[in-house]
């Protein structure tokens, strides 16, 4: 298969980088300062946190009570300052900086993502930052996942498949705007966590493969999206082989230090590609990616 000689190329930003806990991170191009938290934006931010869970699927958070499912961790805040301090990431870190997909935008406002960090991590949950979650992995960046998230569009009657599950969070958000999710992880205990997760949320379109990413899943192709939530050194082909026409992957390339967002489309006569932002995040490791090193 070829990839088209005709690509379109965006500025890409500056990288940003958060070396904590000794893990590379995924990191946004964009660096804005992290929200104040006052009394007064947690109030302002409720009217968009429901406007987020009603134009959502309604796929999601039912059923859990007053307050967050985190695996039995420490939970610091009731349900509403959590849902407030989410309307207040979208506003601030994702639309203010040009994420204008409805559909994302609604489906960031839905999930929970204190769910998917570690105990210790919950009150960060909603900064302008990744967090380490185990393993020398990390949850990207939110705003790096909404744009990944509009950048693959998927159509509600979609099936899309994501390498790299990690937390599971970009799995829940797919879920909130595709049919079927089949997300796949290398590492075992990453899965099942991700999975527990899942089906405490109630998202039963998302199905979770424990794997080598590099080879996709060729079972349930072809793909009207594929996502790749780690730095790969090329295209895999087995990827590409994977998507339907028309479909879309979107994928980091690059090097193990830096890395350009990749969107490829599936066309008649080959793909087109975009070349968006520059990036970080942490290897893909498999067959058709980066050689595994003790990672």
């Amino acid at each position: 298969m070829r990839v088209s000689s005709t690509s379109t190329r965006y500025h890409p930003q500056q990288s940003v980088l958060y070396p904590q806990a000794g893990h590379r991170q995924t990191a946004c191009m964009r660096n804005i300062s992290l929200p104040q938290r006052s009394q007064s934006i947690l109030s302002s931010a409720a009217g968009w946190a429901q406007e987020g869970r009603d134009a959502a699927s309604g796929r999601g958070v039912s059923g859990m009570g007053n307050y967050s499912y985190n695996g039995g961790m420490s939970r610091l805040f009731a349900e509403a300052d959590y849902a407030a301090l989410r309307a207040e990431m979208v506003e601030r870190q994702i639309r203010a900086r040009g994420v204008s997909h409805a559909r994302v935008l609604a489906a960031m406002n839905a999930v929970p993502r204190h769910c998917f960090v570690l105990g210790d991590y919950c009150a960060s949950a909603y900064d302008d930052r990744p967090l380490p979650i185990g393993e020398g992995q990390t949850i990207s960046q939110p705003y790096m996942v909404a744009a990944m998230t509009a950048a693959l569009d998927p159509a509600p009657d979609a099936r899309v498949l994501e390498v790299g599950t990690g937390s599971g969070y970009q799995a829940a958000v797919l879920a909130h705007l595709a049919h079927d999710v089949i997300t796949i992880e290398r590492h075992p205990r990453l899965a099942a966590r991700a999975q527990e997760i899942l089906k405490a949320l109630g998202l039963a379109n998302v199905r979770v493969v424990v794997g080598d990413g590099s080879l996709g899943y060729a079972e349930a192709q072809p793909y009207a999206g594929i996502m790749v939530t780690a730095a790969a050194p090329h295209v895999p082909e087995t990827l590409r082989a994977q998507l339907a026409l028309g479909g879309r992957l979107v994928i980091p390339v690059g090097s193990t230090g830096f890395q350009e967002l990749i969107v490829e489309t599936r066309q008649a006569h080959g793909f087109n590609r975009e070349v968006r932002e520059g990036c970080v995040f942490v290897p893909l490791i498999g067959a058709h990616g980066y050689p595994d090193r003790g990672r």
